[in-house]
């Protein structure tokens, strides 16, 4: 039986518990993601989907995080997918990404809109593990506005029925999806909405089914998710206990 271990997380820009990003030295963010590298080397994921991580913005240091995140953690594949980009003096450019031990192929980014601040979007990517392959969304939606979720959920399934029309004979599995959702499961709001939708791939299931990710000190509400086509069979689903971010990693295990 193959395995495939998924961590999704939002870093929250690396910032930590701070209310905002750009309240402390590149040095000791640097030292906050080393800790966020060691989270992730002790949660052994073979992929990592990460939210809000930067390029090179002038709140978050101007350097790389993903590239300083992939040194300290060895994985040998990443993939950054910009949603947000700025020029000038306050300069932004960040979005979602993957570290994965298997090579990430076909990754596309997409965002949600133009908006020079705050643009959400999604990241695709397909990796190769034990004879399947296996297409990959990390996702990150609006943070208060239902409307907005609903519209984004739909903007994904769309991009996902073109991908299918094209690489479905490539594909193994449906599409895995993850990310941080900003609403709960339960809602009748964006996760429900794009489970329902992935549905015309064939049977889903929606994972962690307990616990709460956010905010990470005493967490209240499940925002972060994977869903996993039927196709695969889940073998561990948690939340993991952390405080580096707002939110908590949630960890999924499948096999086949």
């Amino acid at each position: 039986m193959s395995r495939l271990r998924l961590v999704t997380y939002n870093i929250a820009h690396g910032r930590g518990l701070r209310p905002i990003q750009g309240l402390q030295t590149r040095r000791s963010m640097q030292a906050h993601l080393r800790r966020i590298a060691a989270l992730l080397v002790k949660l052994d994921a073979d992929v990592v989907a990460l939210q809000e991580i930067d390029q090179h913005s002038s709140w978050a240091g101007n350097f790389d995080h993903l590239e300083f995140l992939r040194e300290h953690t060895g994985y040998p594949h990443a993939l950054h997918g910009v949603t947000t980009r700025r020029e000038g003096m306050f300069n932004l450019c960040y979005g979602n990404a993957f570290l994965s031990r298997h090579s990430l192929e076909e990754g596309e980014a997409v965002a949600f809109g133009l908006r020079t601040v705050g643009e959400k979007g999604f990241l695709f990517a397909e990796i190769s593990v034990a004879g399947k392959r296996l297409p990959l969304i990390n996702l990150h939606l609006h943070y208060r506005s239902r409307k907005a979720r609903l519209e984004q959920v739909g903007q994904v399934f769309r991009y996902l029925e073109k991908q299918h029309n094209s690489r479905a004979p490539f594909w193994s599995v449906p599409p895995l999806v993850c990310g941080d959702f900003n609403t709960s499961g339960k809602a009748s709001d964006a996760t429900a909405g794009l489970l329902a939708e992935l549905e015309r791939f064939g049977p889903y299931a929606l994972h962690p089914q307990k616990g709460r990710t956010f905010p990470s000190p005493l967490p209240t509400r499940l925002l972060d998710f994977v869903l996993v086509p039927a196709e695969l069979t889940v073998v561990r689903s948690e939340v993991a206990r952390s405080w580096l971010s707002d939110h908590r990693p949630v960890v999924v295990e499948i096999a086949w």
